[in-house]
């Protein structure tokens, strides 16, 4: 038998963990923390192109400098190929935490007005449209990167295989699917899961 938790102080209950295996539960369990970590991967990435970026601009700066004495100063090698490689991964993983936190661009002009009820319909209608478009998008990218590999498709400075930086991108897209699907099905409510030792107000 299990003997229900004592009240607090106050009248506030304790509230306990969702429950496992439900679609709250894996919306905050799995694809939250997926989507936050996908959006630090685009973050990281972003820096790395940026420091890169200011590198390559300082070395362009020494190097005019230099030349007045007949000296000379290298760009990094192959600096736009490697942007190109890692801009496109990094710009689709922030997509799925977007997702997530309702940052998409959205024109509520002509349903302000509706009863809360509709808005919520059309909100999960959106999020389901949402994502069969990510679903498709990464069956493309998928079916690109497979093809990359087989060709032997290599980058033309470094001559790097190209469908290594395709996978950040497939995975994006796969998860921007799999979150707006969770956000299309699951209850309304918290997104987080709540602390298992915090405590919330009683209602009577």
């Amino acid at each position: 038998m299990t003997v229900p938790s004592p009240p607090a102080p106050g009248g506030a209950r304790r509230q306990g963990p969702p429950e496992r295996g439900g679609l709250s539960w894996l919306r905050d369990r799995m694809v939250a923390p997926l989507a936050d970590a996908l959006a630090l991967y685009g973050g990281l990435m972003l820096l790395v192109i940026v420091s890169m970026t200011v590198i390559n601009a300082a070395g362009f700066g020494l190097d005019a400098v230099a030349r007045t004495w007949g000296g000379a100063v290298p760009g990094l090698s192959g600096y736009e190929e490697i942007v190109a490689l890692l801009a496109g991964g990094a710009a689709l993983s922030f997509l799925p935490w977007c997702q997530m936190q309702g940052g998409h661009v959205a024109v509520d002009l002509f349903t302000q007005r509706l009863p809360r009820p509709v808005t919520r319909a059309i909100d999960r209608l959106t999020h389901g449209l949402t994502a069969g478009l990510a679903l498709f998008l990464g069956s493309r990218m998928s079916a690109g990167m497979l093809e990359a590999r087989a060709d032997g498709v290599v980058s033309s400075v470094h001559s790097w295989p190209e469908w290594p930086f395709w996978v950040p991108g497939v995975v994006a897209t796969l998860a921007w699917s799999l979150t707006a699907a969770v956000l299309a099905l699951a209850p309304t409510g918290t997104r987080r899961a709540p602390d298992p030792g915090s405590w919330e107000p009683g209602h009577g």
